[in-house]
Parts: C-alpha cells; structure tokens; sequence
C-alpha cells in the first residue's frame, strides 16, 4: 500500500543546506497541517500525526523567524526529522488516496508503519539542542511535551477498525457449510452497513474504490506478490458483486438468482484474505531491518540476527558493517539461527500465520514470491534511510571536527560538547566521530584551562570508547595520561568522574589494563575519587578498579593505594550505595597476598559480612561468602573463630546453602565443612 524508498536529502558540497533545509520542513509540515478530509480507515492515527507535525510546524517557523545561525547538532537532528516527516506525508497520502478497503485488510501493518515513526520523530528528537536554539518558552515546553509523548507513544490499532474488518470477513465467508444450506446467500444488509462504515455510501464511492483497488493490485503485481494481487482481486469482486446488488433497481427474483449466479462463480476465497492480515508481531520476531515478520532468520558475524533476504540485501548493496551495531563485518557468512527459527513456528502456528519456507509447492513458492518482494521494498526504505542519516552525521563530524582544530576557544567548546551528544546515540555515530578525526583533538582539549572545554572532551571520548574499536584509537592517541590527569585535578567533579568512567570503559580491553595499571598515578587518582567523588563518581571508581584489579600484575598496586580501608568503610555506609561493588573489588584483592593480609587487619569486617549474608543481593552474598571462605583458609583460625561464636553466622551460612546461587550454595556448603572441622580440632586437641 505505502511506497516509501525515498532518496537522501543532503547538500552535494561541504556547507550543511540551512536555509533549503528549514524551507523544505515548513514546507512539507505545511502541507501535512493542512490536509482535509482525513481517511475514514487509520483516522485517529492520522489526526493525531498531523497533531504532531503541526506543533514541529511552529517550531521550524519560528527558528526561521529567528535568522540566527543553528549548531551543527541541530542541523543533523532537523535533517532526520525530514526524513521522518516526509515519509509522513507519503504514509497519510497512501491512506487519503489509496483504498480503503485493502487499508482496512492491512489495519495493523499501517498502525505499526505510524508507530515506527513516531518512534524515530521521538529519536530524532533526542538530539535536539534545545537550550542552543533561540525561541520562545511556549514553543520550548511544546516540543518537549511532544518528545515526551513520543517517547511514551504506543502501539495504537482502532478496535472499531479491527471489529469492522473482522464483520466484512465474516461476512464474506460464503462458502462454509451453514451458509451453502442457506443457498449462498450473502447479508446484504451487513455487507452495506459495513461498507458505509469506510466510506462507500454511492455508486461513484464504489467505483472509486474498484479502480483504487485495480490500481493496488497493479503495482503489487510488479514486486511478486502474486497472492497478495490474489487477495485484491476478491476484493474488487466483492465490491463490485456489492455495488450491482444495492444499487440496482428491479424485482426481487431476479436480484436474488443475479446473487446466486456470481456466488457460484466463487471469485473470492476469505482464506486468502485472512492469511494476509496477521496479529500484532512480537518485537523479538520483526528484522530489524524490515521491521516484518522474520522467515529465516540468520545470524551475522556480530552476533545480531536479520531476516536472511533483508540483511543479503544489505550485503549486496555494498555494506560491511552490521545495521544494528554499527560493528564492522569480520566475515560475510549467514548462520541460520536455528532457536530463533522454532520460536517463530510455535508462534505462526499459535496464531494461524503461515511461515514461508523452501519448499516445493506452489502455493509456498507464489507466497515466497510476495514476501521477498516485499523485504526488499522496506529494505531499500531504511537503507536509504540509513545511508542519508549517515552522510548527516559524517557531514556534521567534519564540520565539528574542523571547528576543533581552527576555532576559538569559545567555537571549540561548543564544537566539543556537540560531538558529545552526537557521540551519546549510535555505534555508526561513534564510529564516524572516529573516522572524522576527531579523537586526537579531543585529546589535546584535556589539558585545557577551560573547565567547559575539559568537561565535555572527556565526556566525548568516554561516549566513543563505547565503541570497541575507539578504545584503541584513544588508547593510540596518547590519552591515558591526559585522562588520569583529568581524573587526578580536572576542573570540575563531572569531568573527574567520567574520566574514571573512561577509565573503565577502556579497562574491557586486556591490553589497556596492563597499559593502565602501569601508570603511576591512574590506580591512586581513582582511589582518591572513591574517597572524595559523589555516589555516581564512587561507584565509577570502585567499577574501574575491579576491571583494572582482573589483571594479578594491578592488584597490589590497588592494595597499596590503600583501597582496602576505604571500601571497607563504604561498605558500612548506607548512602554511599556502592556496597556490591566495594565488595566485589574487596574480592578480587582477597587473591593477592598484600591484599589478604589488609583486609584480615580490619576487624569489623567478618560481623559486616555475617550481617550481609543475610540482608544483601545476591551479588553481595556471593561476594561476602568468597571474603570469608578466603579470610578462613590459610590460617584463619581466628576468622574461623570468631564466626563460630557469632550467633548470626552458622544459620545464615545453612539458609545460603539451600536459597543461593548456585556459586554461594557451593562456598557456603565448603565454608560450612572447613568451620566443621575446626570445632571438631577445637575439642580434640592433637598431642
């Protein structure tokens, strides 16, 4: 019903198209605030997106009105609201001047079609820098309150809609056994008020229709989807076969054999219609490519799973990076994915859904046909999509990027935090980022006197090392020291914190952990900002010392710095909330010996872990019965001692050995049996 392949609107040279840009969205918005005489299928879906195009309308206007420059990270986020609104205008055309009846057939599909863009409006919306634009408080809350609504929109299906559908194809059943007894006959009385209920009220409503119809059949025919033109074919009987019996006039006889002859002819099949229109689609079970129902599923060298012909088209269209992830391709193959695959039987069969396989009949092969003809239609849709959000984002890269390495310090702070919230959404953002050139200059902005400046290079870099491959860019770029200097005396909390955060997220690699720990100051910068940080900045700091403490060679260094007292003394503060991770970190120390020795000097540990057994998560509890397990072997008699003589330890080791995870039953059952035969030592003293 909906053609949608629209082609990238981007500027052919290096200057981002302003002025064209915002013409074309007040524009296009215009146009769709403006439509009249909405559909009578899909109503409430398209008034309600006009709603919403009318209030970006005022937004667009006004920045017009305004003539002041616009940042980059706006001209990206407008350019996709383009893409979006354009493909409106397309969906709420088709359903103005497309057939309402076949509308009807395909009620949820077009739903979800208006769903998914109120999704990417809401997307869209996310990047934009409304504190940079210059327009009035009204205009502010009303474009927020739209994000938010977007944000929270569901799926909507008119339930009027779907029992209207379901009345026609009841209806149109004429061929099961009660009504073959009654001679065929069809309620014409039904079939009328049901038609009327879409707009179908005169003869020239009905014609309209018919060739609406004939014109649909038409171009599904052109992509394969020959039981789909099958379905449309009975439909135009119907509706023809409609149109003769309530708008001729003459006796009644012959109304009634006119009514049996085109009944006998049986022009019309209700299975095939029905098999068409399928229930709402789990989202686990749509490509998220195509957004359909998956056939066969695969998966790619990344690990995401597609439908076989939408991501083979991607492929073939000359891409080597998974859509999803943004992550280069390391092989091109296509492994069937074989649980998905069963999934997606039980639930065609629960719900009637016919599942298109290879196989050797026909009637398989002809829906095979449509099917891939209709993946690869929406392939082509969000690939071109995808490509003209691509080149906005490459485009606007180059341009932040240039403005790093030229500008001001004023025009450097601004391209810097920019590149930040471009950085925040995205692998393919990240990746072009990196690709821009824009890692070493963010590098050299560390050191900058500018707390605004510092702030957000830091928090760019630590949005892209989110990609994997960034992380040995940075690495590469000389960063390390420049951040744990950040992380050491940064101009402002934030920045102190997500340096640490950095630090983390770099720390995944097993290179960057020796490289890392190696520097002198980067295991005591964190220490100190477990000490001094917020709760968000303790917990990033314990985070990065647990990755950093995985490698033997760091945890000394961690000892050293005295880490131990301090999380120690976290973890008997209730508002500092890092509790499992102190104690996750407590338990990596526990395997080196500087680390044992620290954390059996403190002795209000072994009453805190006792008290922890018993009220903390089940990560705290799996960590707390590794601290003691460790602290009594190797001659911790008196560890073992003191549990035995505290009332609490022995019946929460028992309730852990029967309500924990499967890692603490087996440390509480070990700790239970090393306890046993020290009392049993106890009273029978050897010598």
């Amino acid at each position: 019903m909906m053609d949608m392949a629209l082609p990238p609107f981007m500027g052919t040279s290096g200057l981002l198209p302003t002025g064209t840009l915002l013409e074309s969205l007040i524009h296009t918005s215009h146009e769709i605030s403006s439509m009249e005489n909405l559909p009578s299928v899909q109503m409430r879906n398209v008034s309600t997106m006009i709603r919403r195009i009318k209030l970006l309308y005022s937004l667009f206007d006004e920045i017009q009105e305004t003539k002041c420059p616009l940042p980059p990270s706006s001209i990206l986020c407008l350019t996709e609201l383009f893409s979006v609104i354009r493909r409106v205008k397309l969906l709420i055309q088709g359903c103005k001047d497309g057939s309402s009846l076949w509308g009807l057939m395909q009620i949820e599909l077009v739903s979800n079609q208006f769903y998914v863009l109120v999704k990417e409006m809401g997307r869209a919306l996310d990047i934009l820098p409304l504190s940079l634009l210059n327009i009035t408080a009204d205009i502010r809350e009303q474009v927020e309150l739209l994000h938010r609504q977007a944000k929270r929109a569901e799926l909507f299906v008119d339930a009027k809609e779907l029992h209207r559908r379901d009345d026609l194809l009841e209806i149109m059943t004429v061929n099961n056994e009660k009504n073959i007894k009654n001679k065929g006959f069809i309620d014409m009385g039904r079939l009328k008020e049901s038609l009327s209920s879409i707009g179908l009220t005169s003869p020239l409503d009905y014609e309209e229709e018919i060739s609406k119809l004939e014109a649909e059949a038409q171009k599904q025919a052109g992509t394969g989807g020959l039981i789909v033109v099958s379905n449309i074919n009975n439909l135009i009987s119907l509706v023809s076969f409609s149109k003769s019996i309530i708008f001729t006039s003459g006796e009644n006889e012959k109304i009634k054999e006119d009514i049996k002859q085109r009944s006998a002819l049986n022009r019309y099949d209700p299975s095939l219609i029905s098999q068409s229109v399928l229930p709402n689609i789990p989202d686990e079970f749509r490509c998220p490519i195509s957004l359909d129902l998956m056939r066969d599923p695969v998966i790619v060298a990344s690990g995401h799973t597609y439908d076989r012909n939408s991501i083979a088209q991607w492929i073939n269209s000359g891409h080597h990076t998974c859509p999803k992830s943004g992550q280069r391709l390391i092989h091109m193959a296509l492994i069937p994915n074989y649980t998905l695959k069963s999934l997606l039987h039980q639930w065609c069969h629960d719900n009637n859904v016919p599942l298109v396989e290879s196989a050797s009949s026909s009637s398989t092969d002809l829906e095979r046909s449509n099917n891939k003809g209709k993946l690869c239609e929406n392939a082509i849709d969000h690939i071109s999509a995808m490509k003209a959000a691509a080149d906005a984002v490459k485009m606007t890269a180059e341009f932040l990027v240039g403005k790093l390495a030229m500008g001001s310090p004023e025009i450097q702070s601004q391209a810097a935090y920019e590149l930040r919230l471009l950085a925040k959404t995205g692998m393919d953002n990240r990746r072009i980022i990196a690709e821009a050139g824009a890692i070493p200059f963010l590098v050299t902005l560390l050191s900058s006197h500018d707390p605004r400046i510092q702030e957000n290079a830091v928090t760019a870099l630590l949005n892209l090392s989110i990609f994997d491959n960034n992380k040995i860019l940075i690495m590469a770029a000389g960063a390390i020291d420049s951040i744990i200097e950040v992380l050491q005396s940064g101009k402002t909390m934030e920045a102190r914190e997500n340096a640490a955060a950095t630090i983390f997220s770099l720390s995944m690699i097993d290179d960057c952990k020796v490289m890392i720990g190696g520097r002198p100051r980067a295991i005591p910068a964190l220490v100190g900002l477990l000490r001094e940080g917020t709760t968000a900045g303790k917990k990033d700091a314990a985070t990065a010392l647990f990755n950093l403490a995985v490698y033997n060679a760091n945890k000394a260094s961690v000892v050293v710095a005295g880490a131990v007292p301090l999380l120690i003394e976290l973890l008997m503060d209730d508002k500092a909330g890092i509790t499992d991770d102190a104690l996750a970190v407590l338990a990596l120390l526990l395997g080196c010996r500087e680390g044992l020795e620290e954390i059996r000097k403190c002795r209000v540990l072994v009453p805190l872990l006792i008290d922890l057994l018993r009220f903390g998560s089940a990560k705290g509890k799996e960590n707390s019965i590794t601290l003691l397990l460790g602290l009594c072997k190797d001659g911790g008699e008196e560890v073992a001692r003191r549990l035995l003589i505290n009332p609490r330890s022995i019946p929460s080791l028992q309730s852990l050995t029967t309500d924990g995870s499967l890692k603490a039953r087996r440390k509480a059952d070990a700790l239970l049996r090393l306890l046993n035969r020290c009392c049993s030592q106890s009273h029978n003293p050897v010598g």
